[in-house]
């Protein structure tokens, strides 16, 4: 055996000296072999054929029908829809069914992002009922309820084709090129877009289409949520009949005008392609759009109707009146933080391309602006007054997150939390200063929340946008992400500023006037004996708390 070792060991050893030893040098040719052609490369990926399609593996019908518990036996070739039974399963279907399966992802995305935004009408009911007297319960949640239906009646029939008909494709959707109506006219050699022209009633030139019904859903809850800001300032005594004109004025007009401008290829947005001025005006789910337009509303009719009796005295000081149950108010709160999940990650309008995997970055920063808005406000409170005041932590939060509205697409943790801690200050030095100094008496402190608040987040994208943020290579039409002023491009924050001016400019003088004819139309006020006695009766017809005024007449009062 050892013999045998020793000598396998040699032939390997003298195997190894013949593989290194170097070749014998070839003799010379004295002719030159022609040199033999190159074989083409192999392809870098072969290519799929429609017979290997049709002999690709599914599961037999007998292992299907055993059941699939692992799941390794559900979507496979055989889920894939084909266009000709005859034909059988071809590459087109293959590629179709994924195109499809993007739109689907992102259609599905958008709608159910659409209805946690539905879901926040049920938070400002509450928190602006719980902020309001009960005598008026039942007619603050009325409003809130009716607002719904008089916004979407108002934005089927015209508000969405001023919006939206416009817009052209929407690439996250599956292209829309039927919303391609947009009226504009030329400034300085540009054109200015003023208003959309298609899609009324959802059938107008072609708009019977499934990816403008999902349009047309995700962006009416985001006019509603405009119109439901306004039922909170004006809350204890305006009139119903004149709050339903007025909605629905807003929910055809006020609101998507300006929406245009900003979302539906309007002159604000092309403030970047046609003038330079940074991406153009950037606002990614609405601190301008919605919010402002909203609380910029909101101060109109706040000065229209005039303060609650009672709230000043003879000398000016404003009084607090108090409202009956902040139970509801902190629940209303967590209700719209919830649904704001839905509102600024579903603004990418898809979770599949073009950028749309960022929808966990803008949840996170949502979180966070949030949370920093309503802890900051907690402390300013308990730094001034000694104690931690419910009502303004519940509207620092709320602050919070309309100020991230517009930057939560494109900055980071670190900022959403820098705007947070600062909405959260303001909202509070924003309510005395429309108390006290303006003397407009705002029941749920509207105007600060989501007007001050909502034109702090448009400014907020001009200064902490980081460029980071790549949403199909462009927004706005123009190349490269959003970046603001302490990230290198001050001309964004100019753009921004231009939006602020509009907002105030345009918003808040159109509003005034259009409600200051409503006033003389059919009155904006209740007059002051259904004041005093509350809206729910004379108003409504029932009380909110019945038994509260059963409870009031057997103690004699």
């Amino acid at each position: 055996m050892r013999k045998l070792s020793l000598a396998l060991t040699a032939i390997c050893l003298a195997a190894v000296s013949f593989a290194q030893a170097p070749a014998p040098a070839a003799a010379p040719a004295t002719t030159p072999a022609p040199a033999a052609a190159a074989p083409p490369p192999a392809p870098a990926v072969v290519p799929i054929t429609d017979a290997d399609l049709k002999n690709a593996a599914v599961p037999t019908a007998d292992a299907r029908g055993k059941g699939d518990p692992d799941g390794g036996l559900t979507g496979t070739a055989a889920d894939v829809a084909v266009s000709d039974s005859k034909k059988g399963l071809t590459a087109s279907d293959l590629v179709n069914q994924v195109g499809q399966n993007k739109i689907a992802i992102n259609f599905v995305w958008t709608l159910i992002t659409g209805f946690l935004v539905m879901f926040m009408q049920a938070g400002f009911a509450i928190v602006e009922t719980g902020l309001c007297r009960a005598k008026n319960a039942n007619h603050t949640m009325m409003m809130n309820f009716m607002v719904y239906g008089t916004g979407l009646l108002a934005y089927w029939l015209i508000g969405f084709a001023i919006q939206m008909g416009g817009v052209g494709a929407v690439a996250n959707l599956g292209g829309t090129p039927v919303l391609n109506g947009e009226f504009a006219i030329t400034l300085f050699g540009k054109p200015f877009g003023l208003f959309g022209q298609t899609g009324y009633f959802l059938t107008h030139k072609g708009t019977y289409d499934v990816a403008v019904m999902v349009i047309f859903l995700f962006q009416m809850v985001f006019m509603d949520t405009a119109l439901t800001i306004v039922t909170g300032t004006a809350a204890e005594r305006w009139k119903y009949s004149a709050f339903i004109i007025s909605s629905f004025i807003m929910g055809a007009f006020t609101y998507p005008i300006f929406a245009n401008w900003a979302w539906g290829g309007g002159w604000l947005a092309n403030l970047g392609a046609n003038f330079g001025l940074g991406k153009g005006y950037c606002d990614f789910a609405g601190s301008g759009v919605v919010h402002a337009v909203g609380g910029i509303t909101a101060l109109a009719m706040g000065i229209l109707v005039g303060p609650r009796i009672g709230k000043y005295d003879r000398s000016g000081r404003a009084n607090a009146i108090i409202g009956h149950d902040i139970v509801l108010v902190l629940t209303g709160c967590f209700i719209l933080a919830f649904g704001w999940f839905g509102f600024n990650p579903g603004s990418t309008l898809g979770a599949s391309g073009n950028g749309s995997l960022r929808i966990g970055s803008v949840a996170v920063n949502t979180m966070l602006a949030g949370m920093a808005g309503g802890f900051s406000a907690m402390m300013y409170m308990w730094m001034r007054y000694g104690k931690p005041d419910a009502s303004m932590s519940g509207n620092g939060l709320l602050a919070g997150l309309v100020a991230i509205t517009a930057p939560s697409g494109f900055v980071n943790p670190v900022a959403s939390v820098i705007i947070g801690l600062i909405a959260g200050v303001l909202v509070c030095l924003s309510v005395e200063f429309v108390d006290r100094v303006m003397k407009v008496d705002d029941p749920v402190g509207a105007i600060s929340v989501h007007g001050a608040n909502g034109l702090w987040g448009v400014i907020s994208v001009g200064l902490f946008a980081d460029g980071k943020s790549n949403f199909g290579g462009s927004w706005n039409g123009v190349n490269g992400s959003v970046t603001g002023l302490f990230y290198g491009d001050a001309s964004q924050l100019v753009a921004q500023l231009i939006g602020v001016a509009t907002l105030l400019g345009f918003v808040f003088v159109f509003s005034f006037v259009v409600n200051l004819v409503v006033d003389v139309l059919v009155g904006q006020r209740v007059d002051a004996k259904i004041e005093l006695e509350g809206l729910d009766l004379p108003e409504m017809g029932a009380l909110g708390y019945p038994e509260f005024e059963l409870k009031s007449r057997a103690m004699g009062a």
